[in-house]
């Protein structure tokens, strides 16, 4: 048991005399935005509003734009 107790208590203090001697690494950058892929649904909306796309193409879009 004795033998136990000293390897660890040499194994802890070699741990400790590391992360002393470690150099503190830089946080990770932050992942980009992704990219915008097609209009928003106000985008959508405001299209089919105006005429610019029929109830069938507005529904397709819609779907497509929730991926659904």
């Amino acid at each position: 048991m004795r033998k136990a107790a000293t390897a660890a208590a040499v194994s802890g203090a070699a741990t400790r005399a590391h992360n002393r001697n470690s150099k503190p690494t830089a946080p990770a950058p932050a992942a980009p935005a992704p990219a915008a892929s097609g209009p928003t649904l106000e985008d959508l909306a405001a299209m089919h509003a105006s005429g610019v796309l029929t109830d069938e193409e507005f529904t397709a879009a819609k779907k497509k734009a929730l991926g659904l």
